[in-house]
């Protein structure tokens, strides 16, 4: 058997924040194994925010191209090529994959791995062949769509947010599991397109990390555009129907079933620790298999990190890049930046978009501050009224120019 390629860092995921790590790592002459077993660029590039927020778009353009008329503007009848469509995303995903593999392919000292990575030892990670030894080690394998064990699950076909990003048709009728940030998103993005769509939601509201009037103007949104809401539905199940599939949402009252052509579950995520051989490295987790760090995303391993969403600490790209920052910072720049620094900034890409930083109300009250309360509906906002953006039809906010200027800020060097 031959010895161990050494390294002195391995980076388990080629995420949001494997790559920039490093970037920097190398930059400062260290020798780094960047190991990625599927697709370089992690969930924001090839399943999450680019591909979606493209598909957003197009289901804007087919929204705003119906609704002409309210601004004096007459589009005739308006027709969604899904082919289409999914090309267009096809091609803004490889794009911005191509270019991060260019950038990590021109990193000096950085060997890219394509393989699974599994643990030997608390140094020792195996990819096929290869054993390599590091001697620090930074994971970022991220998450995937939690599918959990509900009756009749594994008697249909279903969609979650990887696989529904292969689909060219247009689902007669999709119904979506789950009320929170991805299953919306979805829900709008393809009532936009043409579907019939039912969100089932288990809890009494959609979105509960939010205050109550939030959630209610939501529902308003989704509703005003004739998405269909199913909420309280404690007893869901599922069963095969020659339309589709059968989804089950009350024991009691109502409608107790809704058929829908397609099924997209949406029902949070799990991280992809489960097969790493964590066990062989000592690293620790806890009971949903997200891995444990302290306030530097440092393991109970004291050469081991973890960052991204695989540690619990956020689950967007936001915070894994800034899970990147923290690590750097403390390892390359004695600046002892640390997780609970980091204000909340949460997002949901809807039209128009909910954003929000920091604590919700019902969190502030609760934790007993002093805080002062101001609303203002965009109907009473003047530029709001003028461009028709009072409710349904804000403009998306992402991409955006001031997500870069943190990253531009740090770039700034003095005039040669």
């Amino acid at each position: 058997m031959s010895a161990a390629k050494k390294f002195d860092a391995i980076i388990i995921g080629c995420g949001q924040a494997g790559p920039p790590l490093a970037g920097r790592l190398t930059a400062a002459g260290q020798t780094v194994a960047l190991i990625e077993r599927k697709l370089v660029g992690g969930t924001c590039v090839n399943t999450g925010c680019k591909p979606t927020k493209t598909m957003v778009a197009s289901a804007y353009a087919a929204h705003l191209a119906r609704t002409g008329a309210d601004y004096g503007v007459s589009t005739g009848k308006v027709s969604v090529d899904m082919k289409a469509v999914k090309a267009r995303k096809d091609k803004v995903t490889l794009d911005s994959r191509a270019s991060l593999e260019d950038w990590i392919a021109g990193m000096k000292g950085c060997t890219l791995y394509r393989g699974h990575a599994s643990f030997e030892g608390p140094h020792e990670v195996r990819v096929g062949d290869d054993l390599l030894h590091g001697e620090r080690i930074f994971i970022n394998v991220g998450g995937r769509a939690n599918i959990p064990d509900m009756p009749g699950i594994g008697d249909i076909e279903y969609l979650t947010n990887t696989s529904m990003m292969e689909v060219d048709c247009l689902p007669r009728h999709l119904v979506v599991v789950g009320g929170s940030y991805i299953g919306l998103e979805f829900a709008q993005m393809y009532r936009r397109f043409g579907s019939d769509v039912t969100v089932v939601e288990k809890g009494p509201r959609l979105i509960s990390r939010e205050d109550e009037e939030v959630s209610e103007a939501v529902k308003g949104i989704l509703e005003h555009e004739g998405i269909k809401l199913r909420l309280n539905a404690e007893c869901i199940s599922f069963a095969a129907h020659p339309d589709g599939v059968t989804v089950g949402v009350d024991c009691t009252s109502g409608d107790r079933a809704v058929t829908g052509s397609h099924v997209l579950l949406a029902i949070g995520r799990k991280p992809n620790t489960d097969d790493l051989g964590l066990d062989k490295a000592g690293v620790h987790t806890d009971k949903r298999g997200y891995i444990e760090v302290d306030d530097h995303l440092r393991t109970n391993v004291p050469h081991i990190w973890a960052m991204g969403d695989c540690n619990g600490k956020g689950a967007f790209t936001h915070t894994a890049y800034n899970d990147f920052e923290i690590v750097a910072a403390n390892l390359l720049d004695n600046d002892k930046r640390k997780v609970t620094d980091r204000i909340e900034a949460y997002a949901l890409y809807i039209d128009p978009p909910l954003g929000r930083a920091g604590m919700t109300e019902a969190a502030a009250r609760k934790s007993g501050r002093k805080v002062l309360v101001g609303q203002r509906p965009m109907t009473r906002v003047g530029r709001a009224v003028e461009k028709g953006e009072t409710l349904q039809r804000a403009m998306h906010i992402h991409p955006t120019v001031s997500e870069l200027l943190p990253t531009i800020a740090q770039e700034l060097k003095p005039l040669a």
